[in-house]
């Protein structure tokens, strides 16, 4: 073996460790931002049910994703040209305006179809079943408040 192949061997494997090293500190970093926002609202409160219960609450709330995917494409869209009329030179207010409202009435549409679907669900099931959701209902009202609003710039 030469040298020079040596050397070139060498600065691979250094390279492909970071490379390692990097990735495993950013999946630790990402796992632990993922239990940090477990359990902080009514959809996850659904993980923490009992496994007949759980698979219910998440029925329940599948249909309504279903029953809604235009509405959310609708919504997506929107946001699309929202962002292409903002990288315009000249910005269209009005169309800007209009299509940030159509995402935003797509959104509480949808908001408000998953948060009928979970009352259904609560009028439906048990007291014990019942305080899970309002202890997910209560950790998130405490999560929002412990976060300072941001100042404006």
């Amino acid at each position: 073996m030469s040298t020079r192949w040596i050397r070139g061997l060498v600065i691979a494997s250094v390279v492909l460790n970071v490379f390692l090293a990097g990735a495993f500190v950013g999946g630790a970093v990402w796992l632990r931002n993922a239990k940090a926002g477990a359990g902080v609202s009514l959809e996850s409160a659904g993980r923490q049910l009992p496994n007949q219960d759980r698979k219910a609450f998440r029925q329940a709330l599948r249909r309504v994703r279903v029953e809604s995917r235009q509405i959310i494409l609708d919504g997506q869209q929107a946001r699309q040209e929202a962002a292409d009329l903002l990288q315009q030179p000249v910005v269209d207010k009005a169309a800007l305006s209009a299509a940030l409202e159509r995402a935003r009435n797509a959104d509480v549409t949808v908001r408000t179809r998953l948060e009928q679907a979970i009352a259904d669900f609560a009028a439906n099931t048990s007291p014990e079943n019942r305080s899970v959701l309002a202890q997910a209902l209560l950790r998130h009202m405490e999560r929002r408040a412990a976060v300072a609003p941001k100042k404006s710039p």
